[in-house]
């Protein structure tokens, strides 16, 4: 089963500009996600998906295979299911633009999954230790059933503790943060990007929940690969103190 490994990659960000391109000792942060990429044992290639042509023209220059894409996509999804279209693959990654320190082995982990003939969309999630991962917003939580299948993602707290203060949550139930890592057979990625927006996606912003929705399984694995995703400065800077002292020291 022939897997490609597409990025989507934006110049626009709101919280931090530019950011595909900022420097981290040297290489581009969309080149570190590239490189990153490439490690993969199972991948058969790598490809970075943009609409701007100042990203194109860098990663070009760095030998990376990119391809220009449509500025009207709302999502990453749709970015790669345009380069995918034109594919002759059975599986399709889409890893996020903006990690930089993304490591292989995890995008292997989730190629394993892929490669099962009843997984048509496949994603990951890691253990929640700490009350403030648990209720932050931007921190998207899963539940799942004892399959590994996704039941519903939100950005609250779930399941809720109806009998507990908030405090105790964690101390008595299992709680996991969705990791924004995906992986498609071929049929099941041109589908959904065909389905108009749902109820629960609109609510929550999580275009998974457009999918799920619309009968399609995703299943979500654990994984015990941390990475860091940019969006911000504080990011930024987490990452370069990573790399620096995996570098240098």
């Amino acid at each position: 089963m022939k897997t490609s490994i597409i990025i989507p990659s934006r110049l626009t960000s709101s919280r931090l500009s530019e950011k595909a391109l900022v420097d981290i000792f040297g290489v581009s942060l969309i080149m570190r996600v590239y490189n990153q990429a490439l490690k993969s044992r199972l991948a058969d290639e790598v490809i970075i998906a943009t609409d701007h042509e100042r990203i194109f023209d860098h990663v070009l220059q760095q030998g990376a295979k990119v391809v220009m894409t449509s500025s009207e996509h709302k999502s990453g999804t749709d970015r790669i299911a345009e380069v995918a279209h034109d594919l002759n693959s059975s599986i399709i990654i889409n890893v996020q633009g903006d990690e930089p320190i993304i490591n292989p082995k995890q995008i292997d982990e989730l190629i394993i999954l892929m490669k099962s003939e009843h997984v048509d969309i496949g994603t990951q999630c890691q253990r929640i230790y700490n009350d403030e991962s648990l209720f932050d917003f931007n921190v998207v939580k899963v539940v799942k059933d004892i399959n590994d299948k996704a039941l519903y993602f939100s950005r609250q707290a779930i399941p809720a503790n109806r009998d507990l203060g908030f405090v105790h949550w964690l101390e008595k139930s299992t709680y996991y943060r969705h990791i924004g890592l995906y992986g498609f057979k071929m049929k099941a990625l041109m589908e959904i990007t065909k389905l108009p927006s749902s109820v629960y996606e609109k609510t929550e912003s999580l275009e998974q929940l457009r999918w799920l929705e619309n009968g399609y399984n995703i299943y979500c694995k654990e994984t015990q690969h941390h990475s860091i995703g940019v969006d911000t400065e504080e990011d930024l800077e987490n990452v370069k103190k990573y790399i620096f002292k995996e570098t240098f020291h």
